[in-house]
């Protein structure tokens, strides 16, 4: 069938994306589903840092490729061997499908699944090859979604069924930034109530971070970013202290206004600088998280003696350590109880006109998460 999609040609493009248009919106042929897969009509897909990332190079993957990892749908029709889901269901995408054979399923960490890590690296689907093609030449798949479409081929393991009671440009959030961001603090720090919480870097992961420490019971929220319009809605959604960043002392104003530094700090961001301070506002027997993809390329400087010494725990969070088929419904469920506000993190919604522009207000750091509305 022909579909329309948001397609990359090359990574590197220069700003303003408004002018280099780096996402061409074009007019490619989309398979029907195979063994094991389901074809989704997009209502909604949230643009991601992840997906800035692949743009400007730092997260290099294979070209052409559509993007969009985050988002939600209908189902339209089902392939061969999917019994559990019909025409009609609404359903979130997630952006690592799990075999659920791997030893990393196996041990209810679907988020190292092997084989899903394997053919999102590679840009194709988890049951091999590609399902998208323009011209005749196969277009390769971004995190086994291309979310930024009016339709889909995805695996039946990249799916999770939700009540329709949610707006669908709410519940796109769900597949990435709740995610990885409530996912950091409830699954893999695991934070008690009562614990002092930093998280550096305010996007839409690091503020759904935010709202999962205070869902958690976290006495204590420093937020800390470099631009003064986010630590103010920081602020708004609950922190309970502020810092910028680009401050020189910012590193000592943040231990002095923690008793000597927090018990977990969360790097957000994707950069070295970003993490090196997360680290370092992280006390003695304290926990630093990093859920931020910096460059492949880029190395982290640390002095071993502080992780013995100091009884320090370092440890990455990818997917929020979830199991989305079980994470998506509860968090879903405390979002339908105002227990999780993630829909206060929208900043607007666009179509396909407007989307190399909106990466320019993403990368300037002017929005939070912004929803396509593909169809």
């Amino acid at each position: 069938m022909k579909i329309t999609s948001a397609v990359l040609d090359k990574l590197g493009a220069e700003q303003p994306y408004a002018n280099s248009k780096p996402l061409s919106i074009a007019e490619v042929d989309l398979d029907r589903p195979q063994q094991g897969e389901v074809l989704v009509e997009v209502k909604a897909a949230g643009l991601c840092h992840s997906d800035l990332s692949v743009i400007n190079g730092d997260r290099p993957r294979p070209t052409p490729m559509a993007l969009g990892h985050e988002a939600a749908g209908v189902v339209a029709e089902v392939g061969p061997g999917v019994t559990d889901l019909v025409s009609g269901d609404h359903v979130v995408m997630v952006f690592v499908p799990s075999c659920g054979g791997c030893l990393p399923c196996a041990e209810g960490r679907p988020a190292l699944c092997e084989p899903g890590n394997a053919a999102n690296g590679r840009g194709v689907l988890v049951g091999g090859g590609h399902r998208l093609s323009r011209n005749g030449q196969p277009i390769n798949h971004h995190m086994g979604v291309s979310a930024f479409s009016t339709h889909v081929v995805v695996s039946r393991r990249s799916l999770v069924k939700i009540e329709p009671a949610i707006p669908l440009e709410q519940a796109a959030l769900f597949g990435c930034a709740v995610l990885c961001g409530v996912g950091a603090v409830v699954n893999t720090a695991r934070i008690p109530a009562g614990a002092s919480v930093a998280i550096v870097g305010l996007g839409g992961v690091g503020l759904s971070a935010l709202l999962g420490a205070r869902l958690a019971g976290a006495c204590q929220i420093i937020a800390v970013d470099r631009l003064a319009e986010k630590l103010d809605f920081a602020r708004q959604l609950g922190a309970t202290d502020a810092f910028n960043a680009g401050s020189q002392d910012c590193a000592e104003q943040i231990r002095q206004a923690s008793g000597g530094g927090v018990e977990f700090a969360f790097e957000m961001a994707g950069s070295v600088a970003a993490l090196e301070l997360a680290y370092r506002i992280t006390r003695r027997g304290g926990t630093t998280v990093t859920a931020g993809l910096a460059h492949p390329e880029k190395k982290l400087a640390l002095q071993p003696v502080s992780l013995v010494a100091e009884e320090r725990t370092l440890k990455g969070s990818y997917v929020g350590s979830c199991v989305p088929q079980r994470d998506v419904p509860r968090f879903i469920a405390l979002f339908r109880r105002g227990l999780l506000p993630v829909d206060r993190l929208v900043t607007g919604q666009l179509g396909f006109a407007d989307l190399n522009a909106a990466f320019d207000r993403l990368a300037e750091g002017k929005a939070v998460r912004q929803i396509l509305l593909p169809s």
